[in-house]
């Protein structure tokens, strides 16, 4: 006898059950979206202003002495 598939809510409790068995958690995040024109528009705004700022040339002098570590 066969039994009827599983639907996909079925399937995802299932497998959510499963991981947390593991000890796992489900975690749900949200970040920009960067195909939106008006994020897009205001990550460009972000980095000019910090791409000005002062602290810049600190910044850019520190990311070249990390990015050295890894030559010979």
């Amino acid at each position: 006898m066969q039994t009827a598939p599983l639907t996909p809510g079925q399937k995802m409790r299932q497998y959510r059950c499963k991981m947390k068995q593991k000890g796992l958690r489900s975690v749900q995040i949200w970040i920009p979206d960067t195909r939106s024109p008006a994020i897009s528009s205001a990550l460009r705004r972000q980095s000019l202003l910090a791409s000005r700022s002062p602290e810049e040339q600190e910044v850019m002098t520190f990311l070249d002495d990390v990015r050295a570590w890894d030559e010979p």
